[in-house]
C-alpha cells in the first residue's frame, strides 16, 4: 500500500492540538455557503481546482453491487451515476437518462432513452450496462446486500429469483424486469407503481456496470482504481483497495456534463481522530473535515466555517434475536428503555443530534404538509424504573439471575465514547447485566452484521430514497437488511400492502407504515432507537458549491468550485 505524506503531518498536528484548536468567532452557519447552488458554464477558474478531503473510514468497496456502507456510497456518488441523480435541492433530476421516461397507463412499465454518454475509458454507456448491473445485483451468487432488498417487491421478477435460490431451485436472472430494447433504450417493469421511483433510480445499486470491462478484470473488478471505470463526474485514479487510507479522484473528461464540473482533483485521507482532522484543517492541509466528534463541536459554535444539519439518519441498538435472551420481549424492552437519550445527545454527542424515540426520522418525510412523526410521536422512552421491571420479568422467564451479552461497536474515537456511555447506562440500570464490548473497524462490523455475528450492535441507517419505507421495509421477515431475526406477520402484511395495493393511495399507505412502526417499537420492542444524527463539518471558505443530501450518498462534490 502506498504511504501518504499526510500521515507525518498528522503526527505533528496531534502534538500541536492545544495550540491549533482555537477558533475564530462569527455566526453559526446552518448551511455551507453555496450548498444549494450549482455552478454554470463559465471561463476557467484562475485558482487550482483541487480539493482536499478527510474521511474517518476507509472505503470498504467501490463495487456498486456489493456496496452497503455510507463511505462506499459517498464515493460511488462521485464516480458513477444512474438514470437520475439527487441534485442541490434534494430532488431527483435526469442524469444518464436523456429525458423523462414513457410510462404505461398502469404505472408499471418505464421506457427510458439514454444520453450519448461515455465511460471514463471512452466506451459508450448503453442500456446493456444497466441490464448487466441489475442482473448481477439480484443474482444470489453475487451476494449483494442491497440488490434483493431494493429490488424485491419492486422490480418484476426480483423476489421470485431470490425465493427460488433460497429454496435451492433453478432461477434465471433474465426474468428480472429490465430489458435493453436497443443500445439506448431501456425498459423497466415494476411489480406495482412506486411513488418514489425516481429517487430510487438515483441509488448506486441501480447504476450501470460495463460488462466488457468487468469481464476483462479477471475477477478483480473494483478491487482498486485500475479495475474501476467511471460514469460520473470524477474517476478514481489512485486507490489500492479497502485497506487504503488515502486515494485520489480526478475529473472525468468523458462525463456527459464535464463542462459544468470545475474540480480537477480530489485528494482524500483517512483520519479517525477528530482533533487531528481539525488540526489539519486549521493548518490548511484539508478543505473539508469528517463529521466532528462531540468534544470538538463546542469549539466551533458560531464559526462561519461550521456546517450543521439534521440528517435523515437514525442510530439504534440492533437486538439480535438469535440470542436466546434477546429473543425475550421483556429483555429487549428493558434494554430499549434503560439508557438516557437526552443525556447522551446533550453531554456526549453535544452536536445538535436529537433523542430518537422512533424508527423513522423526524423532519424527513411529509404528506400533505404533515410530518410522518405526528401520528406515533415518542415510543420506548427512557424510564429506568419501568426498564428494571421488564428486566426482572425477562430474567425470571429465562430462569436466570444475570446475563452476559456481546456489544458490537466502532473503532473511531466518537464511536468509542458513545459505546462506553451506552454500556455504562445499561450495566448500571439493569442489575445482573454484563456487556463485552467489541470495537471493530467499520468494514469488519459490516461483515459481522451480514453474518449476524453479534448480540447487540450499535448501528445506524440513513434514507436511501425519498420515502419513509426506506426505513420501514428494513425489518420484514428475512429481509436483506434485517439481520437481527426480527419477525412479525402483521408487520410484514402492512409493508407488503404499502408496496402493493396501497401504492396509489397515499393516505392509507402512510397509515400502514405508521402502524408498522408502532408494532415494531410499541408492541415488540424489536429495536432500541437511540438518536437522530446531526452532522457537523468544517468547510474552508474557499470551497463553494458543497452539496449535502438527505437521501442516498451523504454529499456531492460535482458542483464544488475553489475560489480565492
Amino acid at each position: 500500500m502506498k504511504k501518504s505524506k499526510f500521515s507525518l503531518f498528522l503526527i505533528l498536528t496531534l502534538v500541536l492540538s492545544m495550540f491549533l484548536a482555537a477558533c475564530s468567532g462569527g455566526n453559526k452557519k446552518e448551511e455551507a455557503e453555496g450548498s444549494k447552488e450549482g455552478t454554470t458554464k463559465e471561463e476557467a477558474p484562475s485558482v487550482p481546482q483541487e480539493l482536499k478531503v478527510l474521511e474517518s473510514a476507509e472505503i470498504p468497496t467501490m463495487d456498486s453491487s456489493l456496496a452497503e456502507g455510507s463511505t462506499s456510497f459517498l464515493y460511488l456518488n462521485q464516480v458513477s451515476e444512474g438514470l437520475y441523480r439527487i441534485d442541490q435541492n434534494q430532488e431527483p433530476v435526469l442524469a444518464l437518462a436523456a429525458e423523462e421516461p414513457q410510462v404505461s397507463e398502469d404505472g408499471t412499465v418505464y421506457t427510458f432513452k439514454l444520453r450519448d454518454a461515455k465511460w471514463s475509458n471512452g466506451d459508450p454507456i448503453t442500456a446493456h450496462d444497466f441490464v448487466f448491473a441489475w442482473q448481477r445485483a439480484i443474482d444470489p451468487k453475487t451476494a449483494s446486500p442491497y440488490g434483493p432488498y431494493l429490488m424485491g417487491g419492486k422490480i418484476k421478477g426480483a423476489q421470485e429469483i431470490t425465493d427460488a435460490a433460497a429454496a435451492k431451485k433453478p432461477y434465471d436472472v433474465n426474468t428480472l424486469g429490465i430489458k435493453a430494447l436497443d443500445d439506448k433504450t431501456l425498459e423497466i417493469t415494476l411489480v406495482k407503481p412506486i411513488p418514489f421511483f425516481k429517487s430510487l433510480m438515483a441509488f448506486a445499486t441501480f447504476h450501470p456496470i460495463n460488462k466488457k470491462f468487468f469481464e476483462s478484470t479477471g475477477g478483480k473488478y473494483a478491487s482498486n482504481a485500475e479495475n474501476l471505470l467511471a460514469s460520473g463526474p470524477f474517476k478514481m485514479t489512485d486507490w489500492d483497495g479497502p485497506a487504503d487510507t488515502d486515494w485520489v479522484m480526478e475529473k472525468n473528461e468523458n462525463y456527459w456534463d464535464a463542462e459544468n464540473v470545475k474540480l480537477t482533483k480530489i485528494t482524500t485521507n483517512v483520519v479517525k481522530d477528530s482533533q487531528a482532522a481539525v488540526n489539519a484543517f486549521e493548518a490548511g492541509e484539508a478543505d473539508i473535515t469528517p463529521k466532528l466528534s462531540s468534544d470538538i463541536v463546542p469549539q466551533y459554535e458560531g464559526d462561519d466555517r461550521l456546517l450543521r444539519y439534521l440528517e435523515t439518519t437514525v442510530f439504534w441498538l440492533k437486538l439480535n434475536q438469535k440470542n436466546e435472551a434477546l429473543a425475550n420481549e421483556n429483555i429487549r424492552r428493558a434494554i430499549a428503555m434503560a439508557f438516557n437519550k437526552e443525556d447522551l445527545v446533550n453531554s456526549i454527542l453535544n452536536n445538535g443530534s436529537v433523542p430518537a424515540n422512533y424508527a423513522v426520522p423526524a423532519e424527513s418525510f411529509k404528506l400533505d404538509g404533515k410530518d410522518f412523526r405526528e401520528k406515533n410521536g415518542d415510543m420506548l422512552t427512557y424510564n429506568v424504573e419501568e426498564a428494571k421491571k421488564y428486566w426482572e420479568q425477562g430474567l425470571k422467564e429465562l430462569g436466570k439471575k444475570e446475563l452476559t451479552i456481546r456489544y458490537l461497536g466502532g473503532d473511531t474515537e466518537a464511536a468509542k465514547k458513545t459505546d462506553e456511555y451506552m454500556i455504562n447506562q445499561l450495566e448500571t440500570n439493569l442489575p445482573g447485566l454484563k456487556i463485552k464490548l467489541e470495537s471493530v473497524p467499520f468494514t469488519v462490523r459490516l461483515e459481522r452484521d451480514n453474518k449476524q455475528d453479534y448480540d447487540i450492535q450499535f448501528a445506524g441507517w440513513g434514507a436511501d430514497y425519498l420515502d419513509p419505507i426506506s426505513f420501514s421495509d428494513l425489518w420484514v421477515t428475512n429481509g436483506g437488511s434485517n439481520r437481527m431475526n426480527y419477525s412479525n406477520p402483521e408487520y410484514d402484511k402492512l409493508i407488503k400492502a404499502a408496496m402493493g395495493e396501497l401504492s396509489d393511495k397515499p393516505a392509507e399507505r402512510w397509515e400502514a407504515l405508521q402502524e408498522a412502526e408502532r408494532i415494531l417499537l410499541e408492541e415488540d420492542a424489536g429495536l432500541a432507537p437511540v438518536y437522530q444524527r446531526a452532522t457537523n463539518l468544517l468547510i474552508a471558505p474557499k470551497v463553494k458549491g458543497f452539496v449535502y443530501h438527505n437521501v442516498g450518498a451523504d454529499y456531492s462534490f460535482k458542483w464544488i468550485e475553489i475560489t480565492e
